[in-house]
């Protein structure tokens, strides 16, 4: 004779939750000027907007603002990004600028152009590019 298992089935207790609403507070600056940073690379062109001690105000990127694919490599698309975190920026208090770019990609330039017709002045542009100081190991020559 087979031994027969019996399952348990496990009853689901629906749950009657309400659904917290979660709401965001508005971020007021205590000072006018804010740090931009741009990340561009052969992809995409990322921007924040924080203040001094690191909060972040906003942010964008080319995908945030609508670009799908290969247009979010594209200048256009920095510089609408660009113009995009300037101006959440904007409202929220900011007015004066210090600008960072990191990365080698094409939006680089149209991202700071976007920040400047969003609203935002410019004091400081630096480019924080990293480079490296030797490398990787190069590939081993070809065999004859």
């Amino acid at each position: 004779m087979a031994k027969e298992t019996t399952k348990a089935k496990a009853t689901v207790k629906p749950t009657a939750k309400a659904a917290k609403v979660v709401k965001k507070k508005k971020l007021k600056l205590s000072s006018p000027k804010v740090m931009v940073n741009i990340r561009s690379t052969y992809n995409n062109t990322i921007i924040s907007v924080c203040d001094y001690e690191g909060n972040v105000i906003s942010q964008s990127s080319c995908g945030k603002v609508g670009f799908i694919g290969s247009k979010k490599s594209t200048a256009y698309a920095a510089t609408k990004a660009g113009e995009d975190a300037a101006g959440k920026a904007v409202t929220a208090g900011a007015k004066e600028a210090e600008v960072v770019i990191r990365g080698i990609g094409v939006g680089r330039q149209a991202a700071v152009k976007g920040i400047r017709s969003g609203g935002l002045r410019i004091t400081l542009l630096t480019d924080k590019t990293p480079v490296p100081h030797g490398g990787c190991k190069p590939r081993r020559a070809p065999k004859k």
